[in-house]
């Protein structure tokens, strides 16, 4: 053998021995140097190209060999994120939440997308832009989200305790609120924010809304028909307080409008906050029916209800019915018959007056004195 073939004999073998061994994250670098600053800080900096890679394994390689699958390390949040409804919107979903995938940093990191206080922006990438929310018939929710409670608490004050999108939508296994699966079905609402407010979930369960739900009523409200869902606010505020009122009467109309006549809500309705509202006599959580010796408006419990705010309230103080309805002469005989009384003396009371402004007027323009005649005179 001459030297020529030796060369190429060894050439040969070699390639041959490089192709059939794995190339190291160092060979693979030399090539792919854009990745290797980000990748070392990374999540996935403690493994190798070749073990995420798989179909990569020696060189050269197919630029069209099969994409990296992440299910290969992370199978359950993958099973669990095909059943999404994000699987059906991005051919890369994983990416979409996490970035780069060779710059994913651990959910624990503060630059990591989905580290707790990064998250709502995160998310708000597609549910806070509103060409992506019509083209996926998507909420655009970041920036109510934002200016709530919860958002304010997280992305302004850095409460990290403070209710992110994960922790009401779940991170990988998200379901539309119409799936009964979901978080966010209406029907699991109580439990999904009992996860943080546990007293109030408490109490609401011990409650006649809390009952109905139980009992299968699906038009028993939940947490997110009083207090929504995104933008949360303060409820110690006068504007929330005034506009609850409403709120409840979304369901109790007959309550709202016998409320609305009396002087608590009239003073509620020009701003003052230290005022009855509806859950200031029913309480807010654990509303009970009058007939339930527990319930706070029971006749029982009345004059310590009432005593909250009114000192001294007595037998006599708490006979006074803030719903009682003026015009049900069955139900309030002696209120219906006392406001048609009442009624009809201003009517006559404003009409008399209006009749004689209207004759004095008239007097004055055409029954003027005539010239040169005596006053008194005709």
């Amino acid at each position: 053998m001459n030297w020529t073939a030796a060369v190429l004999l060894s050439v040969a073998l070699a390639t041959r021995a490089l192709a059939a061994s794995p190339s190291s994250t160092a060979e693979c670098l030399t090539c792919h140097d854009q990745q290797g600053a980000s990748f070392k800080t990374s999540a996935h900096g403690s493994l190798g190209c070749t073990d995420c890679h798989a179909n990569f394994r020696a060189y050269p390689h197919a630029e069209n060999a099969p994409r990296v699958k992440c299910d290969s390390c992370h199978a359950e949040s993958v099973a669990k994120l095909k059943t999404s409804v994000h699987a059906s919107v991005s051919k890369e979903p994983c990416q979409g939440c996490h970035g780069d995938p060779h710059g994913i940093l651990p959910a624990s990191d503060p630059k990591s997308a989905v580290y707790p206080m990064n998250l709502p922006r995160s998310c708000g990438g597609c549910h806070g832009d509103a060409k992506m929310a019509k083209q996926h018939k998507i909420s655009d929710v970041y920036a109510v989200y934002r200016d709530s409670i919860h958002g304010s608490a997280l992305t302004k004050d850095g409460l990290l305790v403070a209710a992110s999108c994960s922790s009401c939508h779940g991170s990988h296994e998200i379901h539309s609120s119409k799936d009964p699966k979901s978080r966010t079905a209406h029907a699991n609402i109580p439990s999904t924010c009992g996860t943080c407010h546990a007293g109030p979930a408490e109490a609401y369960r011990k409650g006649v809304h809390g009952k109905n739900m139980e009992s299968g009523n699906p038009g028993a409200p939940v947490c997110t028909d009083c207090h929504t869902a995104h933008d949360i606010s303060d409820v110690r505020t006068a504007a929330w307080q005034k506009n609850t009122t409403g709120t409840c009467g979304g369901c109790h109309s007959e309550q709202l409008a016998t409320y609305r006549d009396t002087f608590h809500a009239q003073v509620s309705a020009l701003g003052f906050v230290e005022t009855a509202h509806c859950w200031d006599c029913h309480e807010e959580h654990d509303v009970l029916p009058a007939s339930n010796p527990k319930s706070t408006v029971a006749k029982a419990n009345l004059i310590k209800t009432c005593g909250k705010c009114h000192t001294g309230a007595n037998a006599s103080f708490v006979s006074y019915q803030p719903h009682a309805d003026s015009h049900n002469g069955n139900a309030y005989p002696a209120l219906h018959y006392s406001a048609i009384f009442m009624n009809l003396l201003l009517s006559s009371v404003l009409g008399f007056f209006a009749l004689h402004a209207i004759l004095w007027f008239v007097r004055s323009r055409f029954g003027a004195e005539k010239p040169g005649r005596e006053p008194g005179t005709r």
